[in-house]
């Protein structure tokens, strides 16, 4: 979806339900806006039902200070127009209640952004802003001197977090890879000690932009088949997304069209909404034109070289896998007979693997061990076609979700040898 075709009063309004949706507000909380090219703002109502918020209740707050529209601003309106005042370079703001952000804005803490790469990208370092009165003079200007201080994400005491952004979906990825940063790290410290990437890692994502040669290609040279494995592509990352699976700044997914092309999510994309024209057709190490694809691209490609019978990589970050991720621990399958069948053993892979050591990460993987935990940078999980890798990486998250679950209650006891080799019998898996 092209958001910029989108009137500020429909943006917001699409923004909030996802917001909602996503459980990350309630009803009654949080608060988006938008800074025209007029100096107008246009902000969320007060008072008013997030779950059912229309383009028509968004408030418009005149350069002036006149106010249009059928409900009040709301309540926390000083606060985005101080935001403003200090920082012409951003024109639209977040603030709301997600879980996890409140968690540590209650403990009084910063989220360590530094948990995976995406994370840090969007966020760099989290400021804290001292505790105000909501809707008070003073809370604007405890949020507006962080802001004012270079932050695009500040943690607001006892009170969620603010975001800004140079539009509102920057602002909103901002805010989401937060939250996930914030999840994680929860989760993380639940299971073992969580690793913070270094200075020199982050170094080494930071310079794995792709650029490819390039090809003409359009509507006018596509088959069937690639047409409709362009829909169904798309079909599942709007799952994915829906699923938590991924969120809209992070994972990526390839399925392969013939022995020497694939399509991948490009570079950069809001997975909540893919269209088939956005996916990036990568053929003989060259990428269509006008179009960039992931930065996995190349870890993709080594992938499909080395196994033929591969027909989709994903890479995800689902905050349940992450805690493994970020604490560098393998996810054990033998917990549900379906874990360990679609499964087996899981890998773990050093941080650095897919930027410098591809072709172990590709030897590692195959559709008989198909998914790997990549340390502070999520999973990686192969399959046959995209419902397979689909369901393998449902299983795998779902899977990590339990054993992290059973941890307040004792802990999980894995199935045991024998029941193993009776699992390995009955579906006469391979040894």
């Amino acid at each position: 979806m092209n958001y910029d075709y989108l009137h500020p009063r429909d943006e917001i309004a699409l923004t909030i339900s996802r917001i909602y949706r996503n459980k990350m507000t309630t009803m009654s909380g949080g608060n988006l806006s938008i800074l025209d090219e007029n100096g107008d703002m246009w902000i969320t109502p007060a008072g008013i039902d997030k779950g059912t918020l229309t383009p028509a209740d968004i408030v418009c707050v005149r350069h002036d200070g006149t106010v249009e529209g059928r409900h009040r601003p709301s309540s926390e309106y000083p606060f985005h127009r101080a935001i403003y005042d200090v920082r012409p370079d951003l024109t639209a703001v977040v603030h709301a209640h997600p879980m996890a952000l409140v968690a540590f804005s209650i403990a009084k803490r910063v989220p360590n952004t530094r948990i995976i790469p995406q994370t840090y990208r969007w966020n760099g370092k989290v400021a804290f802003a001292p505790y105000g009165v909501p809707g008070s003079d003073d809370l604007g200007s405890k949020i507006a001197e962080k802001f004012a201080a270079g932050y695009d994400s500040v943690m607001l005491e006892s009170h969620g977090v603010c975001c800004g952004g140079r539009t509102l979906q920057d602002a909103f990825q901002r805010f989401e890879t937060l939250e996930l940063c914030a999840r994680t790290e929860i989760k993380a410290s639940q299971l073992g000690t969580p690793q913070f990437l270094t200075e020199e890692q982050l170094q080494l994502e930071s310079r794995s932009d792709l650029r490819l040669a390039t090809f003409e290609h359009g509507p006018e040279n596509m088959t069937v088949a690639e047409k409709n494995l362009r829909n169904q592509v798309c079909a599942f990352i709007g799952r994915g997304y829906r699923q938590g699976l991924f969120t809209g700044a992070t994972g990526t997914i390839s399925a392969r069209l013939d022995a020497n092309s694939f399509l991948i999510t490009p570079h950069p994309l809001d997975r909540f909404s893919v269209l088939p024209e956005e996916l990036v057709l990568v053929r003989n190490g060259r990428c269509e034109a006008g179009k960039t694809p992931s930065y996995a691209a190349l870890a993709h490609r080594t992938i499909y070289e080395a196994h033929p019978d591969v027909g989709s990589v994903v890479n995800a970050n689902a905050s349940n896998c992450l805690a493994f991720s970020v604490c560098n621990k393998a996810i054990d399958t033998r917990t549900l007979p379906e874990s360990y069948i679609l499964l087996r053993e899981v890998s773990l892979l050093p941080f650095e693997t897919t930027f410098s050591n591809m072709a172990k990460m590709a030897s590692t993987l195959s559709l008989r061990h198909p998914a790997a935990v990549l340390a502070n940078n999520g999973v990686l999980v192969v399959g046959s076609d995209v419902v397979s890798v689909f369901d393998k990486l449902e299983v795998l998250d779902s899977t990590a979700e339990a054993i992290l679950g059973s941890l307040p209650i004792g802990g999980y006891v894995p199935i045991g040898k024998d029941a193993i080799d009776d699992i390995v019998k009955a579906f006469k898996l391979p040894r």
